[in-house]
């Protein structure tokens, strides 16, 4: 099977591209520009030659990518949770919401019968802890996170363009995606970063994590777009970590690593955005926190069910929140080591 992923270079964009190679597909991998040898050059390594440059947002050139394709995946988008200005956030909701549109209708218009698309738990509600677990029938409806508003439009553009052109969708909804083979940060992997620097030393944020590792994500790209299926899946691991409990299990990974000695009151995270500028400011690592996420996360979890991509996909997790971790901290400590880090930690 032929199969274009967009957004090749990112987190998950490789990982499904490796996937791919692994299961013998041919792979076509678009990147914003191909001529960006460095971008490239992880892919080259996978034996992936055909490489192209592609703005999600641009119709026809996306159009000229799906040509000669049986199923496109598209993961390329932009995940940021800390947003300065109201252009960026306008460009990630562009990202998002034309980039999905544009894949589906590009796609049908070059005759390809499946889509992929790369979503996320962020289009979930989050519930009170004594809730029954969501399922792919639930969607957000708190969408002041600029990165939730912009992964739960973008979605429903995609079906909108489904239910449009006929063509078969399958939408991947992953939790926050660790593991390694990664070529730069994403605020997931900035989040255990911050953890492996110290960050919660004082205390941890109470508040849980729809986890997977991104080699299972990877999986369930695949099987999506082997397995004669349609419809929302939801790719998390079966327990939703807190943050006090991811810092516990990176320490006994690491001893070294500082563990969150308590669960700080709900009332405390009201100075979330100030604490996170604060850490910001001593670590040297991105700002992650706004008054908008605190809204959207106090006194809720993040509770969903896989159920249906066990049933339907036939999808299981295969790498444990232990190993995943360990193993993201050991590349997230190589990556340091090549920025010239005097802390490696």
């Amino acid at each position: 099977m032929k199969v274009l992923v967009t957004g090749a270079n990112g987190h998950v964009g490789y990982g499904v591209c490796k996937a791919l190679v692994a299961h013998g597909h041919d792979v076509r991998a678009s990147i914003r520009s191909a001529g960006d040898a460095a971008k490239a050059a992880p892919l080259r390594a996978l034996g992936i030659d055909d490489i192209v440059g592609l703005d999600v947002r641009t119709f026809d050139p996306f159009v000229e990518a799906c040509r000669g394709v049986d199923a496109l995946i598209h993961v390329a988008a932009t995940y940021a949770m800390h947003l300065t200005t109201p252009s960026e956030t306008q460009a990630m909701l562009r990202d998002s919401t034309e980039g999905a549109a544009n894949a589906v209708r590009a796609a049908a218009r070059a005759g390809v019968t499946k889509v992929v698309l790369t979503s996320s738990v962020a289009t979930l509600p989050r519930v009170r802890p004594d809730a029954e677990p969501v399922t792919e029938a639930d969607w957000a409806s708190d969408l002041a996170v600029p990165y939730f508003r912009a992964k739960t439009e973008g979605e429903r553009a995609a079906w909108k363009a489904a239910e449009e052109t006929g063509i078969k969708l399958v939408t991947i909804l992953p939790g926050a995606v660790g593991g390694p083979d990664f070529h730069r940060r994403t605020p997931t992997l900035t989040m255990i970063e911050n953890i492996m620097l110290g960050a919660m030393r004082f205390g941890a944020p109470n508040t849980n994590t729809a986890y997977v590792d991104v080699r299972d994500v990877a999986a369930a790209h695949v099987l999506a777009a082997e397995r004669d299926v349609a419809g929302r899946f939801i790719i998390t691991n079966d327990h939703a970590p807190g943050m006090r409990e991811l810092s516990l299990l990176m320490h006994w990974s690491d001893a070294t690593i500082p563990t969150a000695p308590v669960v700080l009151p709900d009332f405390v995270m009201s100075a979330g955005p100030a604490l996170d500028w604060l850490r910001s400011s001593l670590l040297r690592t991105p700002r992650m926190v706004s008054s908008e996420l605190v809204a959207t996360m106090r006194g809720k979890v993040t509770k969903v069910s896989n159920a249906r991509a066990k049933a339907e996909l036939g999808w299981n997790q295969t790498v444990g929140l232990d190993r995943s971790l360990a193993e993201t901290m050991a590349a997230i400590r190589a990556l340091r080591r090549r920025e010239g880090h005097r802390r490696v930690i």
